[in-house]
């Protein structure tokens, strides 16, 4: 009979303290689990914040740098067509300072620098608006008077008086222009006639 006792004594009633043990165990091993995950999370989280720091700082670099490089297009921006068209005010005082006395040569010579100076122009998107024989476009022209003439149609442009020109197909400055108002003989004749009552 002992040592059955002893036998129930050390193992006890199923679910009394060898369960507790088990149970204690099993919750000890859960908090060291969870202690492990929450170490990685937080290992994580600074990770992820230090990355955040990262970007947070390469934004406000990215700005102004971006700031600097927009005041820099702003201020040097025209840097190249200036430096196409210096060569053009080289040979405009070389032109000056030769005084041959042939008035012909020097028109000649300056006729030449200006056609140069318009490739170098449509060589950066500047191109001149042609006008002669055209009819007026208000979108490219400016009327600055209207002459009474039969030898032109109706809203053809007669003269030019200052050219204009597109930058890249976009209207940098009108053309001004004398533009033909015809004139109709018999619709004058009419028109004393009605006034008269003839």
């Amino acid at each position: 009979m002992k040592i059955k006792k002893e036998h129930t004594d050390k193992h006890g009633k199923p679910g009394e303290p060898h369960a507790d043990k088990v149970v204690t165990q099993d919750t000890a091993q859960e908090n060291v689990d969870l202690n492990k995950k929450l170490e990685e999370k937080e290992k994580e989280a600074a990770v992820n914040y230090d990355r955040y720091l990262r970007a947070v700082a390469e934004l406000d670099n990215y700005r102004k740098r971006a700031a600097r490089e927009k005041t820099d297009i702003i201020k040097y921006g025209k840097e190249d067509i200036i430096r196409d068209i210096l060569p053009f005010v080289d040979s405009l005082d070389r032109a000056l300072e030769h005084d041959t006395g042939d008035v012909q040569a020097f028109k000649d010579g300056v006729a030449l620098i200006q056609e140069q100076l318009l490739s170098c122009l449509k060589k950066h998107g500047v191109e001149r608006i042609e006008t002669a024989g055209l009819n007026f476009n208000p979108n490219f022209h400016e009327a600055l008077m209207q002459m009474e003439s039969d030898q032109h149609e109706d809203n053809k442009i007669v003269s030019e008086m200052e050219r204009g020109y597109l930058l890249n197909g976009r209207l940098l400055r009108p053309s001004k222009v004398c533009v033909c108002k015809k004139t109709n003989k018999e619709n004058d004749i009419c028109e004393k006639n009605e006034d008269t009552g003839e």
